[in-house]
């Protein structure tokens, strides 16, 4: 099976701008690139079942440029339904720097600013050397663009289409790139460059996209209670990685294991089959934390990761340091208590329990646990001086809802 097949199997592909490319694609030797704008600090999950492809192609021979936008990002790919907030100079050239390095870091390839070759183009040179390659019925076709008419767009906007084309072209130029990959929500900027290149040089180019990674409801993947899983584990820790892929709906994790892991084709259709054999087991998420966390973040955070989910689901919290406690509790409830308070009146106060009824019921069948710890006297005062660090306390009822106190 090559390339192309391959990534057909994983249904990374989507559309394909002409039928030679998987002939190509298949031979190898293909210089390509694929981009992002330093929208933010980090790539996201989302970011890295995008890059992901980068290493795929050049492990079957192609060479990888992973573009990030300092240009492109003061401008702003058109949302599909606003005009994006403009971002300063600063927070963009920030944002690239942070960037990066953690691309050089996941992924080990050459990384470019496009920035770089835009800082000197001035206004005339800019129409007359592109702007005059494109038509605007042309532009005014191309399925973002279009959808923004009603709404409006502004020009500047309008020519982040261009923007695109002109990297592809200078790219092409300069480094000999051939190949642009995307997801499919670029396929007007794609098709865009492959024009420009062939009207300035007369020479061909080729580009194709992948699919979107969705959740089963079409929402992107990569959020969990409304934040964005980054790749930044100071932003998103490996424990929390683990848990938002150990969480992954079950009709959608071995779509996720071919986009995201390097697994192969008997490895993910025996793991699809335990997933519909024995789907208690969570063989396929388990397989998914673990390809994703390594890759990124090393084998180290994987196995800190396991340690914190394996206690929290009935170890004893304190053979966990409180740097490891923290990461496992930043996704529980969160409440401020006073010191010393009762734990019945903590019960009550927070909300946990709706009555005291209920909270010395809960106490006196042993379902409240105190750092780990089991307390039957509803009168144990919670205080910071037995406190994690001084700083918290953690709460579980039953078995599996945790939550934590912090002190006024």
């Amino acid at each position: 099976m090559g390339i192309y097949e391959e990534l057909e199997w994983r249904g990374l592909i989507k559309d394909v701008s002409s039928p030679e490319l998987r002939e190509k694609l298949n031979a190898g030797g293909m210089t390509f690139y694929i981009g992002t704008d330093p929208t933010g600090d980090s790539l996201h999950i989302g970011h890295f079942s995008s890059f992901l492809i980068s290493k795929r192609l050049k492990d079957a021979g192609h060479n990888p440029i992973l573009l990030v936008g300092g240009g492109t990002g003061l401008i702003g790919d058109p949302k599909p339904d606003a005009e994006r907030p403009m971002v300063t100079k600063e927070e963009v050239n920030h944002n690239y720097e942070c960037l990066k390095k953690q691309a050089e870091k996941v992924f080990g390839f050459e990384v470019v600013n496009n920035y770089d070759w835009y800082k000197d183009i001035n206004f005339i040179d800019f129409l007359r050397d592109y702007g005059k390659y494109f038509n605007i019925n042309y532009m005014l076709n191309k399925d973002i663009v279009r959808r923004r008419l009603d709404a409006g767009i502004t020009y500047t906007e309008f020519s982040y289409m261009l923007m695109q084309a002109m990297d592809f072209w200078w790219l092409h130029e300069n480094k000999g790139c051939t190949l642009q990959v995307a997801g499919q929500d670029q396929w007007g900027n794609i098709t865009a460059g492959i024009e420009l290149i062939r009207k300035k040089t007369g020479k061909e180019a080729y580009g194709f996209t992948m699919p979107l990674l969705t959740k089963s409801d079409g929402t992107k993947f990569g959020k969990t209670n409304g934040h964005a899983i980054w790749l930044d584990i100071n932003k998103t820790s490996a424990y929390e990685m683990h848990q938002f892929f150990i969480n992954s709906e079950d009709n959608k994790v071995i779509d996720y294991l071919k986009f995201l892991t390097f697994l192969s084709r008997e490895e993910i259709e025996a793991l699809e089959e335990k997933n519909r054999t024995e789907p208690h087991l969570r063989e396929a998420h388990k397989t998914l934390a673990k390809e994703v966390i390594t890759f990124i973040h090393g084998e180290e955070a994987y196995n800190t990761a396991i340690k914190i989910a394996q206690t929290l689901f009935g170890g004893n919290l304190k053979d966990l340091t409180v740097e490891e406690l923290k990461q496992g509790i930043s996704d529980m409830p969160r409440f401020t208590i006073e010191d010393k308070q009762p734990l019945l009146d903590v019960l009550v106060a927070t909300g946990i329990a709706k009555s005291k009824r209920e909270g010395r019921e809960w106490i006196a069948g042993g379902s409240i646990q105190v750092n780990g710890e089991k307390v039957t006297d509803p009168m144990t005062p919670v205080c910071r001086s037995e406190a994690f660090n001084q700083e918290f306390t953690i709460l579980r009822k039953g078995k599996k809802n945790y939550f934590v106190c912090d002190f006024q």
